[in-house]
């Protein structure tokens, strides 16, 4: 959604053409939610409410290179895999002299640990994000919190109250490298320049469109309010996706190109399928972090051959790599190694699906996770489990893992005719083996981070504003 995206009045509710079965489920959780959770303290709110909805997102490959520069290849996830919320608030720009207040309340039912709880912050002057030595007190508050910090600089500093009032719902698997975390901020990010509207993204220079901003923002939220140091990947896919197509990202100069996916009734065109191993995935522990550093340290000893032409990994060769083998140890080489090696399979792979070469595709897939487990050492047994199972079954053009690492899920490309028995195989293969049930997902390319609808039924009060009427008459 761009500038103009802003200012346009969307549809209402209940002329939404085509909403999917999945999002409405999603939509009528989160209205359900905030009108029995928050309706009590957002009475005095005039509609409507706005709808706002963000993807989760799958890497088809292109894994630890955008934190150097790099290029990836994500698309986001069909909607039945989504994040939305459901809320109101308004800005008042009085001109007042106190310093400028941000009051948000929200909750959310993927909360484990406390469902029912309302979190409020009251955001106003210097709001810092936690320190480093609360790490252990990261709740997924500091995710929405993060965000909406990024847009206080577009208000004045004086005289303003923004206030936020919305419930959150979610069918994107969590900590299973599919940016749940990425899904939540760009919604967040989308549902506070509803009410920000002309004034969104005043305070940032002119060098990108908004929806890279948003990206930008939604990553410096994560890195510095959820402690977690990813790169920008996550944040841009789901913001900028269009329906159908893969989003080529180069992560140096944050460009982006739109790579359709060939779709249609032939029997070996590839369907992505997606499968979680349930394997608890989260980059903000430790070996997510020492990764980057050890990216680094492969970068300052080609600088000191010296190779000058070289800023980051992304303008090393395997030449250079080669070269400089000497200089380093043993593991700094071999994640070189794979950084190099993994942006020119994705270059090669946004070829691929252009003229539709799956074979070729599926070979670099597999590649990639070689490299992965092999070079960059980021996979598990589970994992490689899947992924052995996935690239020997006839029919699979190639299987790898997806995401940081460290569990999560495995994306595999798999000719349309072999889909259903592909699915069945692999999760009877893993409930032999690891005695779990196997999650699996089937998507297409799907849409960014949008302002889905609004809805003027918004106004029904919650039960305990009902309670707390009747206690006053």
């Amino acid at each position: 959604m761009g500038k103009e995206g802003i200012h346009g009045m969307p549809p209402k509710l209940g002329k939404v053409k085509n909403l999917s079965p999945d999002l409405k489920t999603l939509v009528d959780r989160a209205k359900e939610q905030y009108k029995q959770k928050l309706g009590y303290f957002a009475h005095s709110h005039d509609g409507p409410a706005y709808i706002v909805t963000a993807p989760g997102r799958v890497n088809i490959i292109g894994d630890h290179t955008d934190y150097q520069g790099g290029f990836v290849l994500p698309m986001a996830l069909s909607e039945k895999y989504s994040t939305v919320i459901y809320g109101t608030g308004f800005l008042h720009t009085g001109k007042g002299t106190g310093d400028t207040t941000i009051r948000a309340r929200f909750c959310s039912d993927a909360n484990s640990e406390n469902p029912d709880l309302v979190e409020e912050r009251r955001i106003s002057g210097h709001y810092p994000p936690p320190q480093e030595s609360d790490e252990s007190k990261r709740t997924w508050a500091d995710y929405v919190v993060g965000t909406i910090v990024q847009y206080k600089d577009d208000l004045p500093a004086q005289g303003c109250v923004l206030e936020l009032c919305f419930a959150v719902t979610t069918s994107v698997p969590l900590n299973a490298g599919l940016s749940s975390s990425a899904s939540l901020e760009m919604a967040v990010a989308v549902f506070c320049e509803c009410f920000l509207r002309e004034l969104a993204f005043t305070s940032a220079a002119k060098d990108y469109d908004f929806a890279t901003y948003r990206a930008l923002r939604g990553q410096k939220a994560e890195n510095e309010w959820a402690l977690s140091p990813c790169g920008i990947m996550d944040q841009m896919v789901v913001s900028k996706a269009t329906a159908g197509n893969l989003l080529l990202i180069d992560c140096r100069d944050l460009t982006t190109t739109d790579v359709p996916m060939k779709t249609g009734t032939g029997d070996k065109l590839p369907v992505v399928v997606i499968a979680n191993s349930g394997v608890s995935h989260s980059i903000a522990d430790g070996e997510y972090g020492k990764r980057r550093a050890e990216c680094y340290d492969a970068l300052q000893a080609m600088q000191e051959v010296p190779l000058y032409h070289v800023l980051t990994l992304r303008d090393a060769t395997m030449q250079d790599v080669k070269d400089t083998e000497s200089k380093m140890t043993e593991t700094i080489f071999r994640r070189a190694k794979h950084v190099v090696s993994e942006n020119q399979r994705v270059k090669e792979a946004k070829i691929c699906f252009r003229v539709g070469t799956w074979d070729r595709l599926g070979e670099l897939m597999n590649a990639s996770h070689k490299s992965l487990k092999e070079d960059f050492e980021v996979s598990c047994e589970e994992v490689d489990f899947l992924v052995d199972e996935g690239q020997k079954y006839e029919g699979s053009y190639g299987s790898r893992m997806t995401g940081g690492g460290f569990g999560g899920c495995v994306v595999s490309l798999v000719e349309k005719q072999a889909v259903e028995k592909f699915v069945e195989h692999l999760s009877t293969e893993y409930k032999e083996k690891y005695q779990k049930e196997l999650e699996i997902f089937i998507s297409e390319p799907g849409t960014g981070a949008r302002v889905l609808a609004i809805d003027m039924d918004c106004k029904a009060e919650s039960d305990f504003y009902k309670d707390q009427k009747k206690v006053e008459e």
